[in-house]
């Protein structure tokens, strides 16, 4: 118990600005207009990309014996596919609907 009082106090300004990016997050994703949120997840592909990128870069700096941040990594790549494999369909049937039918 007192670690965890012991990384609080020591990190108690981080926690304030996770707190405030929560609270703003949820404020911006949910004022966004249903029109604009399938271009939206397409501009979060990029993101998740990056995410993959510093993972990966994580796992190639992380020793073999550093299980948790090997862990990590691994659980941050794959959740940053599923989200780029998602958004890529998304998008793709976006496309799809402005493209002109055939008769």
């Amino acid at each position: 118990m007192e670690l965890l009082a012991n990384f609080i106090g020591e990190n108690l300004t981080m926690i304030y600005i996770l707190v405030f990016i929560i609270f703003l997050g949820t404020e911006v994703i949910s004022n966004v207009p249903t029109v604009l949120h399938t271009p939206l997840m397409s501009g979060a592909n990029a993101i998740s990309g990056v995410v993959i990128i510093g993972a990966v870069l994580l796992i190639r700096q992380a020793s073999s014996d550093d299980v948790p941040i090997l862990i990590l990594g691994f659980f941050g790549i794959m959740l940053a596919m599923i989200n780029v494999a998602g958004g890529f369909a998304v998008t793709n049937r976006m496309l799809e609907m402005f493209k002109k039918k055939k008769k």
